[in-house]
């Protein structure tokens, strides 16, 4: 039986985290802006602040099977191994995230990537805003992208009976 555990980002997970997210992301653009707006985690990680908040990766065994980034009130980064796809690690790394962020948590999603939006939905996250603009990270594409919130308080309300 595999392991699976979720730990804080070492800068030794870099190459790790870097190869999980420039596989992922091409299927992360692949169904809304087109593969053509792909840019490594290497090209984009500074400017989109991937390192302003926390870090967490997830482990299966000794390997980096996925990461998650996340401020107090964002969620800035959610990549799990196209390996990995449809285990729970997606999953598993959201509610860490959420778990240590403010009562009111933001995060967006292109339009087309619905898995993404199905877990963040599942989890809680409402739809505010659905818009079209500058594809983040790479400003020379256009893109349609659902802006989700999710407020903690309001949730626990909802499910306490």
């Amino acid at each position: 039986m595999r392991m699976m555990y979720l730990r804080n980002y070492s800068p030794t997970d870099w190459d790790a985290i870097a190869a999980i997210h420039d596989r992922a992301r091409l299927d992360e653009l692949r169904p809304s802006v087109g593969v053509e707006a792909f840019l490594s985690l290497e090209a984009t990680a500074e400017g989109e602040g991937l390192f302003e908040g926390e870090v967490w990766v997830a482990c299966e065994d000794q390997a980096i099977v996925g990461f998650v980034a996340f401020t107090d009130s964002e969620l800035t980064w959610l990549y799990v191994s196209p390996d990995h796809y449809r285990r729970g690690i997606g999953r598993l790394l959201l509610q860490k995230a959420i778990s240590r962020c403010s009562n009111v948590v933001h995060t967006s999603v292109l339009s087309g990537n619905d898995a993404a939006l199905q877990l963040y939905l599942s989890e809680g996250f409402q739809i505010v805003e659905t818009k079209t603009g500058k594809l983040s990270g790479n400003e020379s594409f256009s893109a349609t992208g659902h802006n989700l919130e999710l407020d903690k308080q309001l949730l626990e309300k909802s499910t306490v009976k």
